[in-house]
């Protein structure tokens, strides 16, 4: 079957189209992203500004189309931490529904890391032990660990590169007192998570994936994306302390023009290698190594897992699903959790 998956993000909107069935490797046919950045158009008040919300339905609307075109039979479209701190993010979704006809499901930080978990889990094997996943986003940090596709610990922390950026930084480069004031306050908040993860003892294997990660891994010696995805790629903390004395003194448009560096993420790079070293340190991390499959990829596996089950898709005219995907948090859901608060 083809599928899609649109990955409303803190930065870009992401639809991924794969040929898969169960039990087989997902293949990847088609890949485009807008980028909106809404994270950055969250207002004073909370809310998502109604410039995002209008960009936002325009690139949902412009994916669903594109899905169509590619032959998708189902499409999982789903929000994580830009759109689930909006506090209108009922609202939003609702009129995305509307006017595109697309049910955008609100994942949880702790779903992130357990969907993002499953996908390492499945790339890497049973052979590979207790794995111990990072992922570093826009807008949280996920953390997963266990021995099965369920990981017995799934954590989410507000420490992504694109909020860290907003959050710690006042200028572009960062001065030298931003860098160690945020170098401190990571070591704060990471420091109840090390002592969830120690009480469960060392992991067999330590694995990171996201953008953020492989541009860091890329910089500093990495093998590119063009090398397969079965070549072995590795982040460690001696590269990286190296790498962010280098990146630290350069401009976010400087950073654009590194290979393995999009334009559209530059502005938060020093951010995310703070937030990777600090997480690294607090762990006790020497080395890292990238897996290419990440969250999408997790939620693509776990569709397939239910394939047959009881919440596969109901197509509608358009041959793609219109109940889009039965994961998450929908724009109702949330209605009623912000009235109850």
């Amino acid at each position: 079957m083809r599928l899609g998956v649109l990955d409303v993000g803190s930065n870009t909107v992401h639809l991924l189209v794969v040929d898969a069935h169960r039990g087989a490797h997902p293949t990847p046919m088609h890949s485009e992203k807008s980028v909106l950045r809404l994270a950055e158009q969250i207002t004073k008040a909370g809310d998502l500004s109604r410039t995002g919300g209008d960009d936002l339905v325009r690139a949902v609307g412009a994916a669903k189309d594109a899905a169509i075109r590619l032959g998708c039979g189902d499409v999982m479209a789903f929000a994580t931490s830009a759109v689930r701190e909006a506090k209108n993010s009922a609202k939003v979704l609702g009129k995305v529904a509307d006017e595109t006809g697309v049910e955008l499901r609100v994942l949880s930080g702790v779903d992130e890391a357990r969907l993002t978990f499953l996908a390492v889990r499945r790339w890497f094997g049973w052979s590979a032990g207790k794995l111990l996943v990072l992922d570093i986003g826009g807008g949280s940090l996920e953390v997963a660990m266990g021995m099965d596709e369920e990981p017995e610990l799934a954590e989410s922390l507000p420490l992504g590169a694109g909020r860290t950026t907003r959050t710690r930084f006042s200028h572009d480069p960062p001065t030298r007192s931003e860098l160690v004031a945020t170098s401190a306050w990571l070591e704060e908040q990471l420091a109840g998570l090390a002592k969830k993860v120690t009480r469960l003892g060392s992991p067999d294997r330590v694995v990171a994936t996201s953008k953020t990660f492989r541009s860091l891994a890329r910089l500093t010696g990495a093998a590119p994306s063009a090398a397969g995805p079965r070549a072995k790629r590795v982040l460690t903390d001696t590269a990286l302390s190296q790498l962010i004395a280098f990146i630290s003194r350069m401009s976010s448009s400087d950073l654009a023009h590194l290979e393995g560096v999009s334009s559209s993420r530059s502005h938060q790079l020093v951010a995310g290698a703070l937030v990777a070293q600090a997480t690294m340190r607090a762990l006790s991390l020497k080395e890292l190594e990238i897996c290419p499959w990440a969250l999408r990829e997790g939620v693509i596996l776990r569709r397939l897992d239910h394939a047959n089950g009881a919440d596969e898709a109901v197509k509608g005219d358009t041959g793609v699903s219109s109940r889009i995907w039965t994961g998450g948090s929908s724009a109702l859901d949330l209605a009623d959790e912000q009235r109850a608060r």
